[in-house]
């Protein structure tokens, strides 16, 4: 039998198949050759799940993203701010994906 990869939402705090979930991710920050941080990596959706970088996972629910939008879990989870606009366009591309 094979294992099923389990992940926390970050929204209702509830253990599900990672299949389940959405993949919110903080890309890796764009580094020069002498390791100074030139561009910070962005915040985005990874609905396939194979995005490189830091990631966080949330229901497909829409209000378990608000839930964790309101209290800030995925800047604590991704350890970096994320701007009001990129918060409206994981929202859009959320309810986009939708069935």
């Amino acid at each position: 039998m094979k294992k099923i990869p389990l992940r926390k939402c970050t929204g209702c705090g509830e253990m599900k198949p990672k299949r389940e979930l959405i993949r919110v991710v903080k890309a890796p920050d764009v580094k020069n050759e002498n390791g100074e941080v030139v561009a910070p990596g962005g915040v985005s959706l990874d609905l396939n799940g194979k995005k490189p970088g830091r990631g966080a996972y949330v229901c497909k629910n829409p209000e378990c993203f608000a839930k964790a939008r309101k209290a800030r879990r995925f800047e604590r989870s991704l350890s970096c701010m994320i701007p009001e606009e990129v918060y409206e366009a994981m929202s859009s591309e959320l309810s986009e994906a939708q069935p």
